[in-house]
């Protein structure tokens, strides 16, 4: 490089090579050298300028200056590693010699747009190294003003960013190939915070929570998971317990049943401030949530048996009958066997009509006889062990059985099971009888009405620690004077008796009773019958 003079800021003119050393590039511009020399006037190190120079020559960054019309006038190490040029192979050239034409030509009018009003333009420029291979840079430029505030030079620079653009196009790749596969996977997929609100669906979550009709399907399968699985559920912001395929069914407004595997599994999510660089903080728990749908194969399962237990619940029946004819009968003989023997101790008192005394004492003994011979001839129930029973499955079961006579009677069921209540302790058969004495009193209270649109409303709910089920028909009701007497043995109010012994409403109550529950009547009269079950989920 030549000599070059330039004034200082005292007006005194001095010689720059005695200042810039050796190394400055060839090309260098005589504002840069002037403003070498302003920097060492204003201090006493003489190696001031050497110092800043050699920043700029070694900054991690590639440099060049050009000139108002972008040709290139001066461009440190680094923009010859990262263009592969060398300097004196741009110096006097345009800019325009690194363009790999691929960048829009709406991106360069803006970079004019900007660095004409005098303003820095950052942006990204698709460049071609000396080798030919194209390479993204990330580029500031930054115009240079006199003291007039004239546009005289350019300061570009650059950095090559293809790998970390690679990168973070492979991160939204594999982002979105992500939420394909979310979005495709047959499973319902959530992610929850620590207080349970939903972070990321799927379209499988999206769809069940149109099914559920805006209740949020995480918490009601958790719930159901806690309520029929026995899963312990964490406070909001606690950390919870990992669960693996627990299966809980969820009863729908619609009478629709679906089973559900579900696995929950906690996560720690990492704190993102700078603090947490160095040492690993959470920033809060997450709830990773999957559940898949298992209606199908239970469906398959549940045909099957209620095939079985269709012909169950044909020998339960019979054996019923047998026991409501037998019970009918002996409470038809106890009634005068009681009579009898209230008449042989009054004889006994009074010591008249003694004669009569050997006949009513034989009566009595034949009655005691023909009695004690119904009762063993009554068929046992069974010691069936007590089982976790969900009402809401049994319920269904008794209605899918029924099929075929609501159809023969014209009855429409509208079925309201509350989508998950908990499971009480009972015994199964006792149980579905029950609930089949109480819906076949329904259909014949239906067929026995003259009404047109026969329905039989069946629910299911909780109210505390209580299970409550509600059969309510739209027959004709029973009316004031047989009120209180639906419950006792032998009474029945049909108008055909053929097959009815009136012992179905006993029977029922009965076996609540036997569950430390009730069967009660609500019934507003001409406007139909609701038979009401209450069965405790703790039983004392």
């Amino acid at each position: 490089m030549g000599n070059q003079k330039s004034d200082n800021i005292a007006g005194n003119v001095v010689d720059v090579t005695d200042r810039l050393p050796a190394l400055a590039a060839v090309g260098t511009p005589a504002e840069i050298v002037d403003a070498f020399n302003r920097f060492c006037a204003q201090g006493d190190d003489p190696l001031s300028a050497h110092l800043f120079f050699q920043m700029v020559e070694q900054a991690p960054i590639a440099l060049s200056i050009t000139d108002a019309q972008a040709t290139i006038v001066y461009a440190n190490r680094m923009f010859e590693v990262v263009t592969g040029y060398r300097r004196e192979e741009v110096i006097g050239k345009n800019e325009s010699i690194l363009s790999n034409q691929a960048t829009p030509k709406s991106v360069y009018e803006a970079l004019w747009a900007a660095v004409t009003d005098k303003q820095t333009w950052t942006g990204k420029l698709v460049n071609r190294s000396r080798s030919g291979d194209a390479y993204l840079a990330e580029l500031t430029i930054s115009p240079v003003l006199d003291q007039n505030g004239k546009v005289t030079h350019y300061l570009g620079m650059h950095r090559d960013v293809s790998k970390v653009h690679e990168l973070q196009r492979r991160l939204t790749h594999q982002k979105g190939l992500l939420e394909t596969i979310l979005d495709t996977a047959p499973v319902v997929v959530a992610l929850l915070d620590a207080n349970r609100r939903v972070l990321l669906d799927n379209q499988e979550y999206k769809k069940l929570l149109g099914d559920l009709r805006g209740q949020e399907p995480a918490e009601v399968l958790l719930q159901a998971v806690a309520d029929q699985a026995g899963a312990v559920l964490p406070q909001p912001g606690e950390r919870g317990d990992d669960f693996r395929n627990l299966e809980v069914r969820l009863d729908f407004a619609s009478g629709a049943s679906r089973w559900f595997v579900c696995s929950a599994t906690w996560l720690d999510d990492p704190a993102l401030s700078a603090s947490s660089y160095f040492e690993q903080q959470t920033r809060d728990i997450t709830c990773l949530f999957i559940a898949s749908e298992t209606t199908r194969q239970r469906r398959e399962h549940e045909r099957a048996r209620t095939e079985e237990l269709r012909a169950g619940l044909a020998e339960h029946l019979r054996v019923g009958s047998m026991r409501e004819a037998l019970a009918a009968a002996s409470f038809q003989i106890q009634q005068p066997l009681n009579l009898i023997n209230a008449v042989t101790a009054m004889l006994s008192r009074s010591g008249s009509n003694e004669h009569l005394l050997p006949v009513l004492e034989q009566v009595a003994q034949s009655a005691r006889c023909a009695y004690d011979t119904l009762q063993a001839a009554l068929p046992a129930e069974g010691d069936e062990p007590l089982r976790h029973i969900n009402l809401n499955e049994v319920v269904k079961e008794v209605l899918e059985l029924s099929t075929d006579r609501l159809l023969k009677n014209g009855i429409v069921i509208d079925w309201k099971p509350t989508a998950a209540l908990p499971h009480f302790t009972g015994q199964t058969k006792l149980i579905r009888g029950m609930i089949m004495n109480l819906v076949d009193n329904a259909i014949v209270a239906l067929s026995e009405s003259d009404c047109d649109d026969k329905a039989i409303v069946v629910e299911t709910a909780q109210d505390g620690g209580v299970l409550v089920l509600r059969i309510c028909d739209n027959g004709r009701g029973i009316d004031a004077a047989d009120r209180a007497k639906v419950f006792e043995p032998l009474h029945c109010g049909w108008s055909d008796k053929t097959g009815h012994a009136g012992m179905g409403l006993p029977l029922a109550q009965e076996t609540a009773s036997r569950h430390g529950g009730s069967v009660s009547l609500q019934d507003d009269e001409g406007k139909g019958c609701c038979l009401v079950v209450e069965l405790p989920l703790a039983q004392g």
